[in-house]
């Protein structure tokens, strides 16, 4: 993630371009007022041309910037109170959603920038020469105050368009929706290709093979050097600063991670390579910041789904029927992510040799947290059960690794005695046992895709 990435997640970045142009469109219309000033107008113009003077153009200008102002900001104290609502029952984290959207950071500019351009071309309106000269011209730049009554008109649009938006982001299908295209992105931002120059298959033992035997205990570390989230890793930088000082660099964390002042990052080898400006490459290519993004960290899209699921199961919000679509979202991910090759975490320059060692996170975790969390809340709710059955049989119609199929058998059998043990009816007992020997029948069959887990590809650069 580069810097224009990261402002772009800024909620003011939008509404900040947005007042830049409307400074720039406000000086570029006043100064054409004042070529024109002298110049004959067109009569077909001149209609479209409203002149009201000095004391009407102030009045308009001052009504549309106090009143687009005013309206920005109680459109948007209200939408924070619902959508305070809205996360208390389905998961603070979902406000990030409402901070990245793209629509309300144009509406926020929108407002802003009309605020501002409305003040600007304001203040150009002027007396030319000596006030108490009855003689004196007055400049007013009816170009520029006829430019401020169409973005008045842009602005009742713009609610209009905000209203709609905002009662559609905080309903739970559009929530999911937003986490799920996340999760999707991520994966195909991840694992369809690796990085390196090495075109060889190869195993992960092979790789294992090639770092030190005694890696962590000879190698100098890299800490964080401050608290927080490991946001992104720019691989490319730290295969460039691993050829630039000819080391080995192992990272000692991933995406999602939380460190502290003193964590590991990494791990350089030979030591004695290790130095002040490898140390500030190795941080600079490993973003460490205050909240996850999903941007690398595909656990925190799903962890958002499953959250979402956890707290319809509450018992103030009881919603089992939320819980089941988040399962749905989730498998839309999941199965994207279980039928991609995984890239090896091996990274080699062009003479072969080993460079950075940089692990990915496996969907067999990802898999295991979310049927852990279903097995622990969910264990009450048949519905949500049944929908965690069908999440393993979509996972396993996709899945192309072994590993990934004996964790699905094994959490079937967690998810069944969780089920038998929740004291429901033997009917429901017997109903889930029959779905759970079908999905069981689905992950044993032989499948074509099915690879060895320890033979990921690594594709040319």
């Amino acid at each position: 993630m580069n810097v224009l990435q990261r402002l772009q997640e800024r909620f003011w970045f939008v509404p900040t371009v947005l007042s830049l142009a409307a400074f720039v469109l406000a000086q570029g219309l006043v100064a054409l007022d004042r070529v024109l000033e002298d110049a004959v107008i067109p009569s077909w113009l001149g209609v479209l041309l409203f002149r009201v003077g000095e004391n009407g153009s102030r009045d308009i200008l001052g009504a549309v910037a106090s009143s687009s102002l005013a309206v920005a900001g109680t459109t948007f104290s209200i939408t924070m109170a619902v959508l305070a609502l809205t996360s208390s029952s389905y998961g603070p984290r979902l406000v990030r959603n409402f901070m990245a959207d793209r629509g309300n950071q144009v509406v926020l500019g929108v407002f802003v920038a009309t605020f501002l351009y409305s003040l600007l071309v304001l203040r150009s309106i002027r007396v030319i020469g000596d006030p108490g000269d009855q003689e004196a011209e007055v400049f007013v730049p009816h170009l520029a105050v006829n430019g401020a009554v169409l973005l008045a008109v842009l602005n009742v649009g713009v609610l209009v368009y905000f209203i709609h938006h905002i009662s559609d982001s905080i309903q739970i299908a559009t929530l999911a929706r937003q986490v799920r295209t996340d999760l999707r992105s991520t994966v195909e931002r991840l694992y369809p290709t690796g990085i390196g120059h090495d075109q060889r298959v190869l195993d992960d033992a092979d790789a294992e093979a090639d770092l030190p035997d005694r890696l962590d205990e000879e190698g100098a570390p890299v800490t964080a050097g401050r608290p927080g989230y490991v946001q992104s890793v720019r691989e490319e930088a730290l295969l460039a600063a691993a050829c630039e000082h000819d080391v080995l660099i192992a990272l000692r964390t991933e995406p999602g991670r939380y460190v502290l002042d003193d964590t590991p990052l990494a791990i350089v080898y030979p030591p004695q390579r290790h130095g002040v400006d490898l140390q500030a490459a190795v941080r600079s290519a490993v973003v460490v910041a205050d909240a996850r993004s999903p941007y690398q960290d595909v656990a925190f899209a799903v962890q958002q789904l499953t959250e979402m699921a956890v707290r319809a199961l509450s018992p103030g919000t009881n919603d089992p029927f939320t819980a089941v679509n988040a399962l749905d979202d989730l498998a839309a991910g999941l199965t994207l992510l279980a039928a991609r090759e995984l890239p090896s975490a091996a990274r080699y320059d062009d003479d072969g040799v080993l460079r950075v060692h940089a692990p990915r996170s496996s969907v067999v975790d990802l898999v295991s947290t979310v049927l852990d969390n279903m097995r622990w809340y969910a264990a009450d709710a048949p519905a949500v059960m049944h929908a965690a059955l069908q999440l393993v049989e979509r996972l396993a119609g996709h899945a192309r690794h072994r590993e990934l199929r004996a964790r699905l058998l094994t959490q079937v059998g967690l998810l069944r005695e969780a089920f038998e043990r929740a004291g429901h009816q033997e009917h429901d007992v017997k109903v889930f046992a029959d779905h759970a020997d079908r999905v069981t029948r689905v992950i044993t069959a032989p499948s074509q895709t099915s690879v060895d887990p320890g033979r990921p590809t690594r594709p040319s650069s």
